[in-house]
């Protein structure tokens, strides 16, 4: 008996979830339609698999007979893909660079432009993702590198260098009270509703909420965004302010959003980054060495990055 991958994967969220609404919202599909794919599973293996009830879903001993072996199957399905997609990529002599928002910033194009001196013949495939995914595709190996915002979530998972720091900022709808300041005080917005990246973000999101610099404060959400154009668009009709790098104000300007240096808060670090369980390849060590040239020859670079798990040999 063949079952998709999908239902397996969604029947393994609703164990580690416990409750079909948590589920839902993780994998991003409604609840009836979620309640539909259990189903057909169940029918497929011919067994009920959860025992319904108001408190939550609680597998059956089928359902944990098969949550014990659940994650070991997406997990070999998933590194499977990831090998054939880098095999792909390789045979192309495509790099897959996955990155957040504006990337490197102004800083982007030049590291292009050196990897290409460095990397004749080969071709930059870039990949933007969004918010849901902060490791901007390398988690799920649609990436080889990317170019992205710390902290991330399972940091420990990946080699990082940092590239780049600068301050954070707080974007306000234009008619807001607090647009006319030169400066914000982090402390004098603790109470306003905030725009979030999506719960499966994780640390990601609680860096952007500043949860760790609110002196205990609680957040108060007012919208969640998965990509720039839904951030912005809560933010100027009113349903939140948010934290965001100085680089948004000149990459995403538009007239009903004002953005401010904002006080009490940490700096944003831009980095570059790629999975440790890759094995080393000089394609990819040859784009991280094009990102450290470029940021440490740049002017706007206001920290020198620290090499990590690099090689640092001529390419």
């Amino acid at each position: 008996m063949d079952i998709d991958t999908r239902l397996l994967r969604y029947f393994a969220a609703v164990v580690e979830e416990g409750n079909l609404t948590r589920a839902a919202e993780r994998l991003y599909v409604s609840q009836p339609a979620l309640t539909k794919q259990i189903r057909r599973l169940e029918a497929q293996l011919g067994t009920a698999l959860f025992v319904r009830s108001r408190t939550g879903m609680t597998p059956t001993e089928a359902g944990e007979a098969l949550a014990a072996h659940a994650g070991a199957v997406l997990t070999a399905w998933d590194g499977a893909l990831r090998i054939t997609r880098v095999a792909t990529a390789r045979a192309s002599r495509t790099l897959r660079v996955g990155f957040v928002a504006s990337a490197a910033n102004e800083h982007t194009q030049p590291i292009m432009a050196d990897f290409a001196r460095r990397r004749p013949g080969w071709r930059v495939q870039m990949r933007q993702a969004e918010w849901t995914d902060p490791t901007a595709g390398l988690a799920t190996g649609e990436a080889d590198v990317a170019l992205l915002r710390l902290p991330l979530p399972a940091q420990s998972d990946f080699n990082i260098e940092v590239l780049l720091t600068e301050p954070r900022w707080i974007a306000l709808p234009a008619g807001h009270h607090l647009a006319a300041e030169d400066r914000v005080r982090f402390e004098d917005v603790y109470d306003e509703p905030f725009v979030a990246t999506p719960a499966t973000s994780g640390t990601w999101r609680n860096y952007w909420l500043a949860t760790d610099e609110r002196g205990g404060h609680p957040v108060l959400i007012g919208a969640v965004a998965h990509h720039p154009d839904e951030w912005l668009n809560a933010i100027a009709h009113g349903q939140g302010i948010s934290l965001t790098p100085e680089a948004t104000a000149r990459f995403y300007q538009r007239p009903d959003v004002v953005y401010r240096p904002v006080t009490g808060v940490s700096p944003s670090q831009i980095a570059v980054a790629w999975p440790r369980t890759q094995p080393v390849d000089d394609t990819v060590d040859a784009f991280v060495l094009s990102c450290r040239a470029v940021c440490n020859n740049s002017h706007l670079a206001h920290t020198r990055p620290a090499s990590q798990n690099l090689t640092d040999h001529r390419i």
